[in-house]
Formats: structure tokens, sequence, C-alpha cells
């Protein structure tokens, strides 16, 4: 690092202020959905568990909480437990983003502006550059960053102390981080998906907050096709309120939901328009596969990234679709869900056939 931490010139990262955890802040954000206290977030129940022993410990010591990755698909609530240990701490929370941060200055200048037992929370987190990694060693080590300045046998280097903070980190693939940065959290989680059980739970809390009448039956309709993530639960459920205010009395039961759902394009087992177009076409275009992905792709007018990175996961996760070397196959589930025939084949090769002759 070089003098350009001196007068670091203000950017979009660095007027970020800490984000109070009180209630107009936390109306603010996803109009008050997120909760407040550890006791209200629904779900995940060993990570609670552990976060419940971390958080009471470091209360009872005075002292900041130790480093914390959360890793896990989008939508599980990795932010919002971020919002949650500062509030159980009764500290700041000052939020930004790997790619946000390009620079080293843009880090070193936040990192100077934390006081004692302030949360900074860093959304996909693999995504910092190299550089402004590094500067994140000594800071959650030591709590102190190095500056130099001058260039050459005339530089020197002067430590910053920096005050007891702790960083939350948020990714979406923990593959990409690097052994060094993940090595220095105290606490390395991964959040899984939801169960029907407890998406049925948030879905009733969403909708006391946003004053849906609901029965537990069409709480269960939005949690059944939420793909076993909150924040595609409560996205369902506006979609479901929007749908019975308009077209029905407002009061949201198992029918209004399955035909709100429907209007909107959700099927029974969450599929939204474009992943059913990536089923259909690998069933009726292709006849069950296998197709390539990038035939797949040309297919259904996506990008082959969108394709392998946003749709596919599902599906496979559903039993819907394999990846084989050969290209992907649909798989009888697939061709019973569309309600279309299943050719007349036996079960998909998962390699090519052998030479006859080697097995003479």
């Amino acid at each position: 690092m070089r003098e350009e931490f001196l007068n670091v010139p203000p950017t979009d990262t660095d007027l970020l202020s800490p984000v109070e955890t009180t209630d107009d802040a936390e109306l603010a954000t996803e109009s008050g959905l997120r909760p407040r206290v550890l006791a209200d977030f629904v779900g995940q129940a060993e990570l609670k568990s552990h976060l419940r022993v971390i958080l009471g410990a470091a209360a009872k010591r005075g002292d900041a909480v130790d480093h914390l990755l959360f890793a896990g698909p989008p939508g599980l609530g990795k932010t919002t437990l971020a919002y949650i240990i500062a509030a159980e701490m009764g500290s700041h929370l000052l939020v930004t983003s790997g790619p946000a941060l390009e620079r080293s200055g843009d880090l070193a200048s936040i990192l100077s502006k934390l006081e004692d037992g302030d949360v900074l929370f860093i959304d996909e987190i693999h995504r910092l550059p190299r550089p402004v990694e590094e500067v994140l060693y000594p800071a959650m080590e030591d709590f102190r960053i190095d500056i130099v300045l001058g260039k050459g046998p005339a530089a020197r280097s002067i430590p910053l102390e920096l005050a007891r903070f702790t960083l939350v980190g948020a990714t979406t693939r923990t593959g990409m981080i690097t052994g060094p940065l993940r090595d220095r959290f105290g606490l390395v989680a991964r959040l899984e998906f939801y169960d029907v059980g407890d998406l049925q739970a948030i879905v009733r809390r969403t909708a006391r907050i946003l004053d849906v009448e609901i029965t537990v039956e069409g709480a269960n309709e939005v949690a059944c096709r939420a793909r076993g993530t909150p924040r595609i639960a409560n996205r369902l459920l506006r979609q479901v309120r929007d749908y019975a205010e308009v077209d029905r009395d407002g009061h949201v039961d198992a029918a209004v939901a399955a035909d709100g759902l429907k209007f909107f394009g959700v099927d029974t087992l969450g599929l939204d328009k474009a992943s059913r177009a990536v089923l259909e076409a690998v069933c009726k275009r292709f006849g069950g596969g296998p197709v390539g992905l990038s035939t797949l792709a040309i297919a259904v007018s996506e990008p082959a990234e969108t394709v392998e990175d946003v749709y596919e996961p599902y599906l496979i996760q559903q039993g819907l679709l394999m990846r084989t070397p050969r290209g992907r196959v649909a798989t009888p589930a697939a061709f019973e869900h569309l309600q279309i025939p299943s050719p007349a084949i036996g079960p998909p090769a998962l390699f090519d056939d052998p030479d006859p002759s080697l097995t003479a």
C-alpha cells in the first residue's frame, strides 16, 4: 500500500454510513421483512445454536464477535444474519460488497472509520480483488493496516491501528475464496435450503407484516413452490397478495394461492417460465437428450452461463435433469411433470458405448 491511503478520493463505497439497526432502518430494508433478533430467525437450527453461543460469549466478555463467513445459495438469509449480529451486539453495521471495493484505499478508508464492536458486512466477498484481500489479512488478525510512505529505498511503513471490529462475509461460491482468507474466519457456516415447514412459518410471518389475510393451507401452497428459499417465498407471497387484491376478495386460501401462482407462471414444483422452457426444450425438441449446453442455450435464447448457473441447478436438485459427458438428459420425472409421453427408450447412457472389440 502506498501514500494513496493518506488522501483517498471519496467513492460510493467511502460515502457509506453505518447502518443503524433501529426500527426505522429495518423498515427501510425490504419493507421490514428481515427479523431483527436471532430468536425471530426461522430455520438453520444448527447455525442459530452456534451463533447463540458465539454472541453470548462475546457479550459476556464485552469483546467484539469473531469474524464470520456465511456461504450458500442466494436468498437464504446471509445478509439478514449480518443485521441480526449487529443488533444483538448493539453495534453499528456497515454494508458493502466485494465488487465495490476496487482499490486497497477503498477498504482502508472504510476500516479506519470503524469503532470498537462495529460489524463490517462484505457481500460476495469472493469477488474481492487480490490487493484488497491482502489488506484484510492484518486487519482481521492484528486489527491494523500498514501504510507505506514514499518509494524505493526511502520508503517507510507506518502501522495504523484499527478498532476491534467484526467482519461478516457472505459468498455464494465458497470454492473461490482463497485459503488464507477463509482460515482467518472464526466460524465458516453454510446455510442450507429450508424445508416446507420453516418456509410456511416465514410466509405467515411476512403475511402478518404485510397485513395479508392468509390461511395455513394458503401459506403451505406458497411454501411448497418457494424452492427452499425464503426470498422466493416472500416474492411469491407478494405476487399472490396482488392477485388476491385485484381478482379476488383479498383473502388468500389454498385455491387463491394456487390460482395466483399459476397466473404468474409458477408451477407446482416452483418452476418459472424460464426454467420450464429449458426443461421443455430438452424433452420436446431433443427427445429427452442428450443435448449439449451450447445447443440448449441457443434453443432457449439464453447465454450458456445463465442456463448452467441459474436454471440447471434447481432442475438437477429436483431430479428432472442430469448432466452427463454426452450432454444434458431429461429424467422420467421431467416427462411426468410436463405431462408429455416419455420416449420409448432405455435409461440414458452416462458414457459412450464401449468398443465391441474390447468386450468380445
